[in-house]
């Protein structure tokens, strides 16, 4: 694959996702076409998770051809390693499937963040070895940045180091999953909260970037004011790391993406006033209904 196109460091902002009906009327018009929606979303947000690649695996060549139209030319997929070869064959013998993968993903190159490798909840200390033959064999043009959920690597001791060292040493980046607000509560009657407390790890939240690219994955609450409490310590975090030439992405979750858009948006202004950052693009579905 070619080499990817780096800019000056700055924040890169985006969701779980693009593709949801239900942000009709708030981040999409209200009657627009689903063919619409990545470019209306590259209209605001710079980046995103990639995570139909982790369930689904490789894309069509359609598909992705598709994406490189629509998509902004300074916008940013972080697409995930299909779950085929992290969680099933367990990065083990799964050079030829790499080779496909990112070579699919050749007509996006330019417009392509740090690939995630998001491994299983019992991928622990004993299996380390097969995550450094990966990033041995990573190539070097291409960013990656590393998701673990074992309790091996929460805990600080040696099997921690040693994870840490095996990124800084491959200039892979840690994911930080950060899903404090989430767990803040009981999840009560709301069935969002509820399936997200069920779906998501509940993990100790470590800070550490290994890497130029840190991510962060900021799984919202109902409650803005506890979002806001959470996230209050980032502000400073992420500046920080602009500051040290690194190009931190956040991307922001709530229990079921409905309100997603609406707190990424609010985050992001709380950093405006720290960082100086440049405003974010309107919300095309609330920007025609202020019109009707």
């Amino acid at each position: 694959m070619n080499s990817i196109t780096h800019v000056a460091p700055r924040l890169r902002l985006g969701l779980a996702m693009w593709a949801n009906p239900d942000w009709r009327g708030g981040l999409y018009p209200p009657h627009g076409s689903r063919e619409d929606w990545l470019a209306d979303y590259g209209q605001v947000f710079n980046s995103v998770e990639g995570n139909t690649t982790f369930y689904s695996g490789t894309p069509k060549e359609q598909t992705i051809q598709a994406w490189a139209r629509q998509a902004p030319d300074d916008f940013r997929f972080c697409f995930k390693l299909p779950r085929q070869l992290t969680h099933v064959q367990r990065l083990k013998g799964v050079e030829a499937e790499l080779e496909a993968f990112w070579e699919a993903l050749e007509p996006l190159v330019g417009r392509l963040g740090p690939m995630m490798v998001q491994l299983p909840r019992d991928f622990g200390h004993a299996e380390l070895p097969k995550l450094e033959v990966l990033l041995k064999h990573w190539p070097k043009q291409m960013p990656c940045a590393v998701e673990v959920r074992h309790s091996d690597f929460f805990h600080k001791g040696e099997a921690e180091k040693a994870f840490n060292r095996l990124l800084i040493s491959h200039e892979a980046d840690r994911v930080m999953l950060d899903v404090r607000p989430l767990f803040s509560t009981p999840a009560g009657n709301h069935l969002g909260m509820i399936k997200a407390q069920g779906e998501k790890p509940k993990l100790p939240l470590h800070v550490i970037s290994t890497g130029k690219f840190p991510i962060v994955r900021f799984i919202g609450h109902l409650d803005s004011s506890i979002n806001e409490r959470y996230f209050a310590p980032w502000r400073e975090r992420l500046g920080l790391w602009i500051k040290q030439g690194k190009t931190p992405f956040l991307f922001v979750h709530t229990a079921d993406n409905r309100a997603a858009p609406e707190l990424a948006r609010r985050l992001y202004t709380l950093l405006t006033e720290d960082a100086g950052l440049p405003d974010l693009g309107a919300f095309l579905g609330e920007r025609q209904n202020r019109l009707l």
